[in-house]
This record gives structure tokens, sequence and C-alpha cells, in this order.
């Protein structure tokens, strides 16, 4: 079990999640809680998951237990684990949200059918709007995984594009929009909406201004240097008659 350090405790755990791990002794509710913290606070993903492991060999009846690991899982890189874990946090939990998570590992592990019938089907319905953008977001990778960079873009194409809300989920939408745009060749557009992403992204969660400031670049490399450019007034004018003199 990974060390948790002194300086962590249980109190800094989430109230909500606390509150599940209320069914557990006190000792191992701390206990489950320090490894929980550590968890969300390591900054590496493999670190992270070996805490979440840790607190679901503890306690792996409790649905926040497994959710945890299956977004670290995820965030490792361990889809089939993360998704095992995600659909036991599901089952105990009834929470949809961890849908877009869920058919982003199945578009991870190759099978887009499954991750498109999570996207799409009944479980879909009804989720909450930052839910369903995640979903869109996931479908849009899925389209440009099967070659068709135009479905992707209009699998965003959402009213929250252009209503003017700030929104917590408005940068990773703005930011997924830009890179299915560049995918299907529309550069400038694709530039603009990258300028969009980095205004909205407070948090710094993505990389959209460098890649705002790496289109701009590009479109300013296509202009013309000024000093390369022919003067109008010396070309030649192709209807004069070479001089003898000349």
């Amino acid at each position: 079990m990974p060390d948790v350090p002194a300086s962590i405790t249980a109190d800094q755990l989430d109230p909500e999640a606390r509150a599940e791990l209320r069914t557990l002794p006190g000792d191992l509710a701390d206990a489950v809680a320090r490894q929980l913290v550590a968890a969300s606070l390591e900054e590496d993903p493999a670190q992270a998951y070996l805490h979440a492991k840790a607190a679901r060999r503890l306690a792996a009846r409790v649905g926040v237990v497994r959710e945890t690991c299956g977004i670290a899982a995820y965030r490792a890189g361990e889809w089939a684990d993360a998704l095992t874990e995600l659909r036991a946090a599901r089952r105990m939990t009834g929470r949809r949200s961890y849908l877009p998570l869920m058919a982003d590992c199945e578009r991870a592990l190759g099978r887009p059918d499954r991750a498109l019938e999570l996207v799409t089907g009944p479980e879909s319905r009804g989720v909450d709007r930052a839910t369903a953008i995640e979903l869109r977001i996931v479908e849009s990778g899925i389209r440009r995984d099967q070659g068709l960079p135009e479905a992707a873009v209009a699998a965003l194409q959402v009213p929250e594009l252009a209503d003017g809300r700030a929104r917590p989920e408005a940068a990773r939408l703005f930011y997924a929009y830009a890179d299915a745009l560049l995918d299907a060749g529309r550069e400038d557009e694709a530039r603009d909406w990258f300028g969009k992403a980095a205004a909205a992204d407070v948090a710094d969660e993505t990389d959209a201004a460098e890649r705002f400031e790496q289109l701009d670049s590009v479109v300013f490399d296509y202009l013309p240097d000024p000093d390369e450019q022919t003067d109008p007034e010396r070309q030649p004018d192709p209807e004069r008659q070479p001089d003898p003199q000349d």
C-alpha cells in the first residue's frame, strides 16, 4: 500500500464523498479518505492510481471509492480497468455522469460501436447538459477515428457554441471543436476557436493558447514579405516593345 504523506488528513476529502464513507468503521474510513485525497492531489497519474487502488482494497463496496479508482485508471491510460471500475460505480450510485469516460474507454479499446451505443443509447437520454456535452466530445473523437472529419465537426455544433454564456465545460467544448475543424482542414476557423478556448480556459486545463499561437504563426508565414513584394509601378508593361538602346 503506498504511503500517504503525513500532511494529508481525512478532513481534506470532499464532504459529499466523506459522507459515503460513513458506513465504514471510523479508523477505516479515515484510512480510505486519506488514500482518496492522496489520489486526487498526486500529479503523477500512475502514482495516483496506486493510491486509488489502495482505497479500493480497503473499501471496494463504496461507490465513491470505485468512482475515484475508475477516474484514476482512466487518467493513467488503463482503459479496461477504468471501464470495470466506472461500471461498478454506476451500479452502486446510479449516476450517469460516468458515461462519457466509459464511452471514451471503449473508444480507446478499439470498440467504436460500443462507444457510440453509450453516447447515443437509452442511458444517455436525460443526462444533465454538462454530461451531454462531454458525450458529444467523445462522439466527435469517434467520428474522427472513423475518418469522418465533417461528421466530427457536426457532432459538436450545439447551442452552447454560440450562446455566449460562461460554463465550466466551455473550454473543453471550444477546444474539441477547434481540433475537429483543424482535422477537417478548416484552419482559419480552428485558429479562432482555439483562441476562444484559451479565453475560456481560466483553469489552464488545455494547451489552447499554444495551439492558437502555432496556427497564428502559420497564417503569418503565408503572408508575403512586404520587402519581397514587387512594386506594381515597376512591373514591366507586357505591351511595351523593347527599346534598341536598352
